[in-house]
């Protein structure tokens, strides 16, 4: 494990074995004694040392040093004696420490030790430790979690902490931790836009650069891959949430036509059905707003709506569906429409208008800054203008309800199959992220088919992104040639590495999926 090769046991070292678990038996019974009874003598802390040295994951034994140094600390009174009792503490850290690097008791003890603040850190022996650790195991990610922490603790700025990594990661490609703090590093920097990091379009295609030459130097090495799949991830999502389809489409001119149900004259109310395939029932007009991700905080005041069209006052967006937190991606409000059979030879007009707003947010805490406007029409025609050949039953929206609704009450929705996306909607950065993603195609198309799992994967991946982008334009035909050399470099994948094979299956049956639906 962990790149230690597994040897037979000898006869000898089951004994070993046996003595060592014996005499951590004997240490364990001591110090719960000692940690029941409150002891917290010098010759009690001892035993809990020898356990900790033996057994740096023996949690009780931490607990225990914990309670007896805050117990302690109150007979102290010189800053001298603080400090030597937390030296001492430090001490049994790092012995523990080169017993097991990794020891998640030993490194919280530590980060403990420093919160309490009670004496000046010496932050030069803190890094000089590091240094010996990450030289031993320069991945040992217990210690790059640690280094977080002291550089926060003593404020260094992280554009310093993101010049070491590239320092670790010029030593040694095959660096993950050094890799995945440079991840950590960007995303702060890049979220409180600091100074030289406010363009994403800007960091990240220096990254794709950097990280593409680490590929390139050493394509066995997955360190790089894992850094590239992150930069992929950022890439290819829009960075606030975005209206990607909606119903009626923008400039949509649509004609209603009202008809009393021949079965029932008397007692059914006037329905009114489309001559341009819409079907609406009960005199309701939906208007349907689907954003790229969940949001919430669509309101009056967020989404204005203005019409020439007689509607109702209550004019509220209501989620199709919504998640725990109250997030949906789809959203709809309801125009109640009346005596459209006396307004046959008027055109009626409604305006949606979405500003910069900090009302609309995702689950993520993107704020919407997408404006946008659009308006569609429809006008009412009389029951004699309708020939017999039009198709009055071809419902692509479907609209169920047997009487009309009070405004308080949710519609049921049957399918809305028919939502109209378009570039229009789609912000202006979504074409950098479409143009860094496709010098990443062309780079990996590139290379020599070696039958690198790493690099067909990686490719099916960026062909996939290419297609999320795509689904919220028009440019299907693109889209479906992205997922058919998906599929194929997925089924290439199953036969090259079957090892993983389940794992090809399953990202293969999604790319199905997706086309199916």
């Amino acid at each position: 494990m962990h790149g230690r090769p597994r040897r037979p046991d000898k006869p000898e070292d089951a004994a070993a074995a046996e003595a060592k678990a014996a005499k951590l038996r004997d240490l364990q019974t001591q110090v719960l004694r000692n940690h029941h009874s409150h002891t917290y003598s010098k010759e009690a802390l001892g035993l809990s040392f020898k356990l900790l040295e033996l057994n740096p994951e023996a949690y009780t034994a931490w607990n225990y040093r914990k309670l007896a140094f805050q117990h302690n600390l109150g007979e102290l009174s010189e800053l001298e004696a603080i400090k030597s009792s937390i030296d001492d503490e430090l001490r049994v850290v790092e012995l523990a420490l080169r017993q097991n690097p990794k020891s998640y008791g030993a490194w919280y003890h530590r980060k403990w030790l420093l919160n309490q603040k009670l004496a000046p850190v010496d932050f030069k022996r803190e890094f000089g430790l590091l240094d010996k650790l990450l030289k031993v195991d320069a991945r040992n990610f217990h210690g790059w979690n640690y280094r977080r922490f002291l550089a926060k603790f003593m404020g260094v700025p992280e554009e310093e902490e993101l010049k070491y990594t590239m320092d670790k990661i010029s030593d040694n490609f095959s660096n993950y931790s050094a890799w995945h703090n440079r991840s950590i590093l960007l995303s702060n920097l890049l979220t409180q836009q600091k100074k030289g990091f406010e363009s994403k379009q800007k960091i990240f295609s220096e990254e794709f650069e950097l990280v593409t030459q680490a590929l390139f130097t050493d394509p066995s090495d997955q360190s790089g891959w894992f850094y590239h799949l992150w930069l992929l991830a950022q890439t290819s999502s829009p960075e606030n949430p975005q209206l990607i389809a909606l119903w009626p489409s923008n400039g949509a001119k649509l004609s209603l036509s009202s008809v009393r149900e021949a079965n029932d004259k008397q007692n059914t109310p006037f329905s009114f059905s489309s001559i341009c395939c819409y079907s609406l029932k009960e005199g309701i007009l939906p208007i349907v707003l689907f954003f790229n991700e969940p949001v919430k905080g669509l309101t009056p005041s967020s989404v204005s709506l203005n019409s020439d069209l007689v509607v109702g006052k209550d004019i509220q967006w209501r989620p199709l569906s919504v998640t725990n937190s109250g997030h949906s991606n789809c959203w709809v409000t309801y125009l109640e429409v009346s005596n459209l059979e006396y307004c046959s030879s008027q055109q009626f007009s409604v305006e949606i208008s979405i500003p910069n707003t900090d009302d609309i947010v995702s689950r993520s805490g993107s704020i919407y800054n997408c404006p946008v406007n659009f308006t569609f029409t429809f006008e009412p025609n009389n029951i004699d203008s309708i020939t017999k050949d039009t198709d009055l039953i071809h419902d692509p929206i479907s609209w169920d309800c047997s009487e009309p609704l009070p405004s308080h009450v949710k519609p049921s929705c049957i399918h809305f199959d028919q939502l109209k996306i378009t570039n229009a909607l789609i912000q202006e950065e979504s074409k950098w992220h479409l143009e860094r993603l496709s010098d990443e195609l062309d780079l990996f198309r590139e290379l020599p088919d070696d039958n690198s799992k790493f690099a067909k994967l990686t490719l099916a991946r960026l062909l996939l992104a290419c297609a999320a982008i795509k689904s919220r334009g028009s440019s299907l035909i693109e889209r479906r040639g992205y997922c058919e050399e998906a599929l194929g470099l997925f089924n290439d994948l199953i036969c090259l590495d079957p090892s993983h094979k389940r794992y090809y299956e399953d990202e293969r049956s999604l790319v199905l999926m997706d086309q199916v639906t």
